[in-house]
């Protein structure tokens, strides 16, 4: 309600779809919260969605994700991960709701639901750890051509845990080539 007694209410569906999963009480106190956000006037989709996030982060389970693993990056929502959905990634700091990762082309944090667990054995953990570190010292050399950048930008993209022995030997190629030690 406000002040004058008159009811906002939503004038598109970008505003109500973000509150179907909430029970009608919840979604209720949503829709008030986001009024009031928006200064008493219909707030937009968005506003209700980070109402709903703020809302969810209080109630969320502690941080699943710990140093070492080497998760999946779901680029969902965040235009800073564009073009990384479904590359993997290893986690570097863990935080309350969120992680920092490392990937093949540096360091990124993100929310926890940006990551998905690829459940690699610890060893599986340390050849990736490896193959990253190797990608990070060739990237950190900067004496990349743009065809050695798109072959490390493919290894960085890799759906499992190890390097063929053609990769390897393109990898070692590119150390050789750049004078970087494995």
């Amino acid at each position: 309600m406000t002040t004058n007694g008159s009811q906002i209410l939503p004038t598109s569906e970008g505003q109500v779809r973000p509150m179907t999963k909430l029970e009608p009480q919840e979604q209720w106190q949503v829709w008030q919260a986001a009024v009031q956000q928006a200064d008493g006037k219909v707030p937009t989709g968005r506003v209700v969605k980070d109402v709903i996030e703020r809302i969810l982060e209080r109630t969320k389970a502690p941080n699943p994700y710990h140093l070492g693993e080497v998760c999946q990056i779901l680029a969902k929502d965040n235009p800073e991960l564009r073009g990384k959905g479904g590359c993997w990634c290893i986690v570097s700091h863990v935080g309350e709701f969120s992680c920092t990762v490392t990937m093949w082309d540096g360091e990124y944090t993100v929310r926890i639901d940006h990551l998905k667990p690829l459940n690699y054995l610890e060893s599986e953990c340390q050849q990736m750890q490896v193959i990253c570190d190797r990608i990070s010292r060739l990237q950190d050399s900067g004496k990349l051509e743009a065809s050695a950048e798109a072959v490390l930008k493919c290894l960085g993209e890799l759906k499992r845990p190890y390097l063929t022995q053609f990769e390897e030997e393109l990898l070692s190629f590119i150390e050789q080539k750049c004078q970087v030690e494995d």
